[in-house]
């Protein structure tokens, strides 16, 4: 009787224990569960913290090259090209006529050493021998002139100072126009000069090969080129200029008992008159490229070579 009394006491309270304990468990299992997920959390943060900071740390050394790395991928250092300037031609600083100058010069000094072939460029390849036709020398032979020979030159001349002044005063090319009416000219006085010897008794001849070979080139090159031509142009006076006084101090002793012609005359100064038109051919000739100025120191050998043609008909 006390046992099952006892067995009926107890009963209720192992119920309300089971009860207890199923409703603590759950909210064990479920704050183990949270417990257990806050944890992951925890770790997953700190795992992507990590990859993070990897990641950081990577790309912070791929920004900053080692001083190996840089040393071996850096760029050779540029080396610039020291430029190199051309070699100026002997006058070239002052103008396209102290180039000719010199060009002139070489050809009265071809035996000598002052003026050679390499002073003058390597384009200037005109042969040694044009300076033997320059003028009358023949070796340390007498230069004497023969009144034949006077005529024939006086002649020539006039052909080709009539060719060059008609072809500058009748051309459109608007080069030849700074070069008219400038005191140089000779056709007039020649023309003088050959009527008045007409006057004395003597037979004018006609034009001889040299001046109408002459003659015939400045036509043929002032259509194909005005620079070429202009350095014809300037020589012929030029030369006139420089070495025409001593033609005519000799001839008028020799033949002309000492009259003075009027082709060796200038109205005004002759030395300013020969420099203005040096001037503009200057100012011309820096319009002028390298080539076209090599063209015309080749053409001024040929020019003497042409002007010493006519000018040893004197002595023939």
């Amino acid at each position: 009787m006390m046992s099952l009394l006892k067995t009926t006491v107890q009963q209720p309270l192992l119920l309300q224990q089971l009860q207890l304990q199923q409703h603590s468990m759950p909210m064990h299992s479920s704050s183990f569960i949270s417990t257990n997920t806050t944890n992951q959390k925890k770790k997953s943060m700190s795992n992507r913290r990590a990859l993070i900071l990897c990641c950081s740390g990577s790309n912070t050394s791929s920004y900053s090259p080692s001083p190996s790395i840089s040393t071996t991928t850096s760029a050779p250092p540029i080396i610039k090209r020291r430029k190199r300037y051309r070699r100026q031609y002997p006058g070239e600083s002052i103008g396209i006529t102290e180039e000719m100058r010199f060009v002139a010069m070489r050809l009265r000094n071809v035996k000598g050493k002052k003026y050679t072939k390499d002073s003058l460029g390597e384009d200037e390849e005109e042969d040694e021998n044009l300076a033997s036709d320059n003028d009358g020398d023949d070796g340390g032979v007498t230069w004497q002139p023969s009144m034949e020979g006077f005529l024939n030159y006086l002649v020539d001349s006039k052909l080709v100072f009539n060719t060059v002044e008609r072809i500058v005063d009748e051309s459109s090319h608007v080069a030849y126009a700074y070069f008219r009416k400038t005191g140089l000219e000779r056709s007039e006085a020649l023309e003088k000069d050959l009527e008045w010897l007409r006057q004395q008794g003597f037979v004018i001849p006609e034009p001889s090969s040299p001046g109408i070979s002459y003659a015939k080139y400045l036509g043929e090159l002032s259509e194909k080129s005005a620079p070429l031509f202009m350095c014809h142009f300037y020589n012929i006076y030029f030369s006139h200029i420089a070495g025409g006084q001593v033609i005519a101090r000799q001839v008028s002793e020799m033949l002309l008992e000492g009259r003075e012609l009027e082709f060796y005359k200038w109205e005004g100064n002759v030395a300013e008159l020969i420099k203005d038109v040096r001037e503009k051919l200057n100012m011309l000739g820096e319009h002028w490229c390298r080539d076209e100025k090599n063209r015309c120191l080749k053409e001024a050998t040929k020019a003497f070579r042409f002007l010493g043609q006519i000018v040893r008909l004197i002595i023939l």
